[in-house]
């Protein structure tokens, strides 16, 4: 049943700390949701840590060549090396993370396909130790999350598990077409021990399990002063997780090696070349020289021509150098210039300058990688905007390289030019034949000095080739480094908040989704009004509870509202008439009416309760009167006297109560009667307070016929029942004052539940085992 409450002390808390107090106490009375929220999350914890397998870090160790770091013999080496490259470690870590690299190594592994056997909590990896091996033959369409689940039958057939559990045989070594492509199923060594066994196998798409391990694989540098690159990599299978590392490292090293291979092959293809044309260039030279001697008969010539001949060969030699390098200048603005990724790097013969040698290695790795990209994804995707930048980043390095050294031998290939020039003049102070023949002799000496300067250094490269080693030198093969297990303290930490977080958003939403009023806040905010009263809501055994003194705080709180309504009535003593209803059945009216009715007889007034709710009355029931006892409906036929209806409540003897009476066909046109008005007057004439109670206003219209005759009304709101649409409605009668000093009445308010009321009024008549007890599991279910 439904009890009194209100706020007689004032409130010393500012909004804030209020507000917060009223959640805190909200969320203490529903503590049972948190319990069976923390058991809950703390047992998933507990068979998590105890179910879940460790996770192993594997580890590996490179030296790579750093070229601020290179020994005298390295840098001899490098004198008769002309495609040798250097390489800067901190690159080498990011090659070493490469898509390219991983997905060797996925292919190499079969990482994409994954075989697992079911245990009793989770799935064993199978990685390893499975007894079958499946082989794509084609794919097609998307192949993540694909599934097969496999029965070991025997050596020579296995079991399909269909969506529907059903079984289907099949042979090893046959393909077969799934709806992600073609396959084949071949048995391992470790067929025999997997007999009846359920192998379940996902296949992945490569791609996705690239980024994977891309995410898992970690590589840095050890130390500044050291090239030495730290590889790591977290894998539940520590065979697996060494597997990956060392792959990489024989992938990369060969990465390496060819990358080299190629850039010497190019260079050996350009002398190649050189040295055919020189050849026939010097025959021709020789055999014109030869002819001259032999139709002139000269056995020898002066020793100022020789001189003279001499200085012209060295210049000349060094001319052709310079020309040699300036066709390979311009060949290397030709390549960089090209709009055409072409994977044929240009010769840098002769070059000796280490940042465009590098920075051609680098556009020749970001062009290959170009490439690779373009065979499975279009050239207008987003993927190609960071690369195309890398590739004009470093195509400008190398256009502003060529131009300086483009420049520099232009300079020198002047003045070479200009000594020659000097030598001519004074080779025509020779005598004529002398003369011709100097000047013979002289382009057999710059052919022959070209094709030997080339053939060394093909030779040179030649022994450079055949002896090529990798950049990177393995320090440490992939060993197990550390074991990490789940951490307790964190997970039981993790699972206590979730176990606090999740009763709590649950509650939110709840709260944000309930359409009943539940705080005395919603009320005021809508209809400006303040609050005559708080009644709050006790289960007892009898509807009539304002004298009961096992209900101290409930007949307390009806004296407070007792108090509150003398001053509504602005201290008048006599006469009274207190007007009850509300928006919609069940929000206490009869209830609230008759009790107050009970408290204003039990101050030696004398009261009169009017049972004005002829369509459902419930206030004769309350009291136990009978109901064969003439009422309102009787006197308003015409039926009985004023004197003849009104009957004592058997409660108390200031107090009588005035029944309904029988059920009238037309209550509304009888309250409308005269005879109201007459009943009315005669009732202020012999009482101190008359209590009317009504039917719900925004049901049928008694409530408004009578407000003409009634001086106070109060306005019953029940917590968590009264909707929170009717509020517009209620404000509605308040400010068009369709009922005279008209106040709300929150009634049925049940401390802590939903954050508001205050329970500190039984405290004091309780003694500490009872509070505990109360507050603990007092409303049980409620606490849901």
């Amino acid at each position: 049943m439904n009890a009194p409450h209100s706020e007689t002390y004032p409130v010393f808390e500012n909004e804030s700390s209020s507000s917060f107090r009223e959640t805190l106490d909200k969320y203490l009375f529903h503590w049972p949701l948190f319990a069976i929220g923390l058991a809950f999350t703390l047992l998933c914890a507990f068979i998590y840590l105890r179910t879940s397998d460790p996770v192993f870090e594997a580890r590996a160790t490179l030296l790579i060549q750093d070229e601020k770091k290179t020994s005298q013999e390295e840098e001899a080496l490098k004198e008769i090396d002309a495609t040798s490259t250097s390489k800067l470690a901190e690159n080498e870590v990011e090659i070493l993370k490469s898509r390219q690299l991983i997905n060797l190594v996925i292919k190499d592994l079969q990482l994409a396909t994954v075989y697992t056997k079911k245990r009793r909590v989770t799935d064993e990896d199978l990685y390893g130790k499975t007894p079958v091996r499946l082989t794509l033959i084609r794919s097609s369409g998307d192949l993540h999350g694909q599934v097969l689940k496999v029965v070991i039958k025997d050596k020579n057939f296995f079991y399909l598990k269909n969506s529907d559990g059903k079984l289907k045989a099949f042979r090893y070594n046959k393909a077969y077409k799934s709806s992600f492509g073609v396959w084949k199923l071949a048995p391992t060594d470790l067929i025999g021990d997997f007999k009846d066994s359920e192998i379940k196998i996902t296949l992945n798409n490569p791609e996705d399990k690239a980024t994977e391990i891309q995410g898992e694989l970690n590589a840095s540098l050890l130390n500044k002063q050291a090239p030495a690159v730290s590889l790591t990599i977290t894998d539940p299978v520590a065979q697996r997780g060494k597997d990956i590392l060392n792959h990489l490292i024989t992938h990369y090293n060969q990465a390496s090696l060819s990358e080299k291979n190629r850039i010497t092959q190019t260079t050996l293809s350009f002398i190649d070349d050189r040295l055919d044309s020189l050849a026939k260039e010097l025959n021709a030279a020789e055999r014109e020289v030869e002819g001259f001697r032999s139709s002139r008969g000269l056995t020898d010539i002066s020793s100022q021509s020789q001189v003279y001949l001499e200085n012209v060969q060295s210049n000349d030699n060094k001319l052709n150098e310079v020309n040699v390098q300036l066709n390979v200048v311009q060949g290397i603005e030709r390549y960089v210039n090209s709009s055409r990724n072409s994977n044929n790097v240009p010769s840098t013969l002769g070059i000796e300058d280490p940042a465009l040698n590098s920075a051609i290695g680098q556009l020749a790795e970001l062009q290959l990688k170009k490439q690779e990209l373009l065979a499975t994804t279009p050239e207008g995707s987003p993927l190609f905007e960071p690369l195309n930048r890398q590739i004009q980043t470093t195509k400008s390095a190398i256009r502003e390289s060529v131009r300086n050294i483009k420049s520099s031998l232009q300079t020198a290939r002047g003045q070479l030019q200009s000594f020659n020039s000097q030598f001519e003049s004074s080779i025509r102070s020779v005598p004529g034949q002398e003369r011709q023949y100097v000047g013979m002799k002289r382009q057999q000496g710059v052919k022959e000095g070209l094709y030997i300067y080339l053939l060394q250094k093909r030779e040179e490269i030649s022994l450079s080739y055949a002896s090529t080693l990798a950049d990177a030198r393995v320090v440490d093969d992939a060993y197990i480094g550390m074991v990490k297990h789940p951490k307790a303290p964190m997970i039981y930490g993790m699972a206590f908040l979730l176990g606090l977080v999740l009763p709590a958003s649950f509650m939110y939403g709840r709260d944000k989704i309930h359409n009943r009023i539940t705080n005395r806040k919603e009320i005021e905010e809508v209809i400006g009004n303040p609050i005559l009263g708080e009644l709050s809501y006790e289960k007892t055994r009898s509807p009539i509870v304002a004298l009961d003194k096992s209900n101290f705080v409930i007949g307390e709180e009806f004296r407070t509202l007792r108090t509150n309504l003398h001053f509504l009535h602005e201290k008048k003593q006599s006469g009274r008439v207190t007007l009850f209803t509300s928006s919609i059945a069940g929000e206490g009216k009869s209830f609230v009416s008759s009790n107050l009715a009970l408290t204003l007889a039990a101050s030696s007034r004398k009261t009169i309760l009017l049972e004005l709710d002829l369509r459902k009355p419930k206030v004769s029931q309350m009291f136990k009167l009978p109901h064969a006892h003439p009422g309102i409906s009787n006197y308003l036929n015409g039926g009985s006297s004023i004197e003849d209806i009104i009957q004592p409540s058997g409660v108390h003897p200031n107090l009588d109560i005035i029944g309904s009476g029988p059920f009238p066909s037309n209550p509304s046109e009888l309250l409308e009667q005269p005879e109201v008005d007459i009943l009315f007057a005669w009732l202020r004439a012999n009482y101190d307070d008359v209590i009317v109670d009504t039917p719900p206003v925004n049901l049928v219209t008694d409530a408004m016929i009578l407000s003409r005759v009634t001086d106070v009304t109060l306005y019953i709101v029940q917590q968590a029942y009264t909707y929170k649409s009717l509020l517009p409605f209620i404000k509605k009668l308040f400010t068009d004052q369709h009922f005279p000093k008209m106040k709300v009445v929150f009634n049925g308010i049940e401390k802590g539940r939903y954050g508001y009321g205050k329970s500190y009024g039984n405290n004091y008549y309780q003694t500490e085992d009872i509070k505990s007890r109360n507050f603990i599991f007092k409303d049980f279910a409620k606490r849901f």
